[in-house]
């Protein structure tokens, strides 16, 4: 089949490859000059598994709006729904809340709908980018403006950023959302082509739901976790992953496995995002309690929590708040990527910048050398073989093996790191042992 992109960035290329890997004609369009120079040169400047291997053997073209709309039968729509960096989770939740931004969205559906209504072709148009319910009869159906030729599906996706690639190959199920049987009938023989996944059918409101309660429900899930970790690390005898490894037994009441250990809070792309956005959508809907607040805020205030562990090891070990140096090792929103979007691990690093320490940041998958650049390229000058609080900010395996200055304390929210020489290690959610 020939199928067309309408945005090529962080969501549309990785997919635009996965459907080309199932042996379909790509073609794609976006006016970015940075997603250009990737395409022709054919090389991501972020890390997406099996994305570079693919791409670098791609006859993916960027053309134009026109060329696209001609060239293909279905057209796929990745347009960002931008939520401000304010609300990315990398710094305090603020007061105000707000819906997403669908301007991108709302202008490529217009430019889309011009050129389809002078082709005087039928197009399926697949919408996969995140609205909150109600967002695409308020705001694109009206552009449409009942186009017979123009063919409507919301078909959001369950990705995450730096697996899109994977993710989008082999999903748990389809969610379609449709007024549109013709369209549906199209959408659903694509799919044939590319997974035997489960397909959900729904109408496009409840489609919409669905799609940020998934990611606020994972939310749910990791802030329960890190509320029992924090129990268990004050608890003797106690150790969370024994408790949390017990409970996923039971799996016929509390589901399934994933996101149910101890750690930092969530991240990436979508979360908080989608929290932020639904914790809006119920003050607009005055309902009798705002969850998705209390979610944010519990990801928040273990944040804190997880900065206030710091001071008081320090104080408990060097007698002042401040008296070792503090490093973060890991900016990514997960391990073995290199995006940092809704990072935990930097909402921690601002937090301690707030009460006055001096924080160092490392991540190998971010970070060019470790004693020259920090985030965001800012340079350092840390070289250091002082005593040092070391805090494990993201599960990368690089740091299991990472070189400890002797008499340093490293605190590790994931408990993975082996015991090491001449360092004190300190395993977050495991109580202390008596006897």
């Amino acid at each position: 089949m020939n199928i067309g992109f309408l945005g090529l960035g962080k969501l549309g290329l990785p997919c635009a490859l996965a459907v080309e890997s199932r042996g379909h004609n790509v073609v794609g369009y976006d006016p970015s000059q940075q997603v250009k120079d990737i395409v022709d040169t054919k090389k991501l400047q972020y890390q997406e598994i099996w994305a570079q291997e693919h791409l670098e053997k791609s006859k993916i073209e960027i053309k134009s709006i026109q060329n696209v709309v001609q060239e293909s039968d279905i057209i796929f729509v990745p347009i960002q729904t931008p939520h401000g960096d304010e609300f990315e989770g990398i710094t305090r939740i603020p007061d105000n809340r707000k819906d997403f931004d669908y301007t991108h969205l709302k202008q490529g559906i217009k430019d889309l709908e011009i050129e389809i209504r002078n082709q005087k072709e039928p197009k399926v148009v697949i919408i996969i980018s995140t609205v909150l319910p109600g967002t695409i009869r308020r705001e694109i159906l009206p552009i449409v403006n009942n186009n017979p030729y123009f063919k409507l599906c919301y078909n959001p996706f369950f990705i995450a950023m730096g697996t899109t690639m994977r993710d989008f190959l082999h999903p748990e199920f389809i969610l379609f959302g449709q007024d549109d049987d013709w369209a549906l009938k199209k959408t659903k023989k694509f799919y044939k082509t590319i997974t035997h996944a489960p397909v959900f059918e729904t109408t496009i409101e409840n489609a919409e739901l669905i799609k940020v309660c998934y990611n606020t429900f994972i939310s749910t899930k990791l802030s329960f976790a890190n509320t029992v970790m924090e129990m268990c690390h004050k608890l003797p005898n106690t150790n969370c992953d024994d408790v949390m490894n017990a409970l996923a037994l039971g799996n016929k009441r509390i589901l399934a496995e994933s996101y149910w250990s101890g750690g930092m809070g969530d991240g990436g792309g979508c979360h908080p995002r989608d929290n932020i956005a639904l914790s809006w959508l119920s003050n607009e809907l005055d309902l009798s309690h705002n969850w998705f607040d209390n979610i944010m805020k519990q990801r928040e205030h273990q944040t804190e929590w997880l900065a206030n562990l710091i001071e008081e090891t320090s104080f408990k070990y060097k007698g002042c708040i401040d008296g070792y140096p503090i490093k973060i090792l890991g900016k990514s929103f997960k391990p073995e990527t290199n995006i940092t979007t809704g990072s935990a691990s930097i909402l921690l690093k601002n937090i301690l910048e707030e009460r006055g320490h001096k924080v160092v940041m490392w991540d190998p998958y971010v970070d060019d050398s470790e004693t020259k650049l920090g985030w965001r390229g800012q340079k350092l000058g840390y070289h250091s073989i002082e005593p040092t609080i070391y805090f494990i900010g993201t599960k990368h395996p690089d740091f299991t093996t990472y070189s400890y200055n002797q008499g340093s304390i490293i605190i590790d929210p994931w408990r993975y790191i082996p015991e090491q020489e001449k360092c004190r290690l300190i395993h977050v959610g495991i109580g202390e042992s008596i006897k």
